[in-house]
C-alpha cells in the first residue's frame, strides 16, 4: 500500500435533510498537485473504511446545512486510518465517474434539489455497479520536466467511444494550445473515462 491515499467522498444533500454518499474515489496519481488518473471505487478501499468515510462526509454536510452536491476530501494511510482534509462545495469535474458505478446523475440531481425536490433514494439504494477510471490529457514538454507546452498538437488519437466510453473533449488534431494564465495554469486539456462491469 502507499503511504498515503487520496480519497474524495462525494455527497448530495436535499432541503428536506437528506443525505447520502455515492462511495469514493480514489486520486493517488498525481504530478505537480495535478490528477492524472483517477478512479472509483479505490482498489484500496474496503466495505468498512467506505462506509467510515461515508458517514463523516454525511455529518460534516448535516453539520453545517449543506444543500447540493459536494466532496470531502480525506488522506488514507497504510493501516487505512483516514484524515479530513476539505470539502469541495461544489460538483467537481471528476464526478462522471462517480456517476458510472453509481447510476445516479449528480447534474440532474443538483438541479432537482435546487428545484425544492427531495432526493428520490436513500443510502441503500446505492450501490457500486463497476469500476471507473478517468484519464487526464495534458499539454506538457517531456524533455523540459513536463512542464506546460503551447503549440499546435499535431497527433493525437481518442479512445474509440461506445457504451462504457465516455470523452470529454475540447480539443482535436491540430488544435492550438494555448495557456492563458502561462505555467501556472494546470496544463490539462482532456479528459477520458473508462467504465467497466
Amino acid at each position: 500500500l502507499l503511504c498515503c491515499v487520496g480519497f474524495f467522498s462525494s455527497s448530495l444533500c436535499d432541503t428536506y435533510g437528506n443525505v447520502v454518499f455515492l462511495n469514493e474515489r480514489e486520486c493517488s496519481i498525481q504530478r505537480r498537485n495535478q490528477k492524472v488518473y483517477e478512479e472509483a471505487p479505490s482498489p484500496v478501499s474496503t466495505p468498512e473504511l467506505r462506509k467510515a468515510m461515508g458517514a463523516q462526509a454525511c455529518a460534516l454536510a448535516k453539520a453545517v446545512d449543506y444543500i447540493t452536491a459536494g466532496t470531502c476530501e480525506f488522506l488514507v494511510d497504510k493501516n487505512r486510518n483516514f484524515y479530513f482534509l476539505e470539502m469541495n462545495t461544489r460538483l467537481q469535474v471528476e464526478h462522471p465517474i462517480t456517476e458510472m458505478i453509481t447510476g445516479v446523475d449528480l447534474v440532474e440531481q443538483m438541479i432537482n434539489v435546487a428545484a425544492g425536490k427531495p432526493l428520490p433514494f436513500k443510502q441503500s439504494d446505492i450501490g457500486i455497479n463497476g469500476w471507473a477510471i478517468e484519464a487526464r490529457v495534458y499539454a506538457e514538454d517531456p524533455f523540459k520536466e513536463f512542464l506546460p507546452q503551447t503549440g499546435t498538437l499535431r497527433r493525437y488519437r481518442e479512445p474509440q467511444k461506445g457504451p462504457n466510453v465516455r470523452v470529454d473533449s475540447g480539443i482535436q488534431e491540430y488544435s492550438e494550445i494555448s495557456f492563458r494564465g502561462g505555467t501556472d495554469e494546470p496544463p490539462q486539456k482532456k479528459k477520458m473515462k473508462r467504465f467497466e462491469k
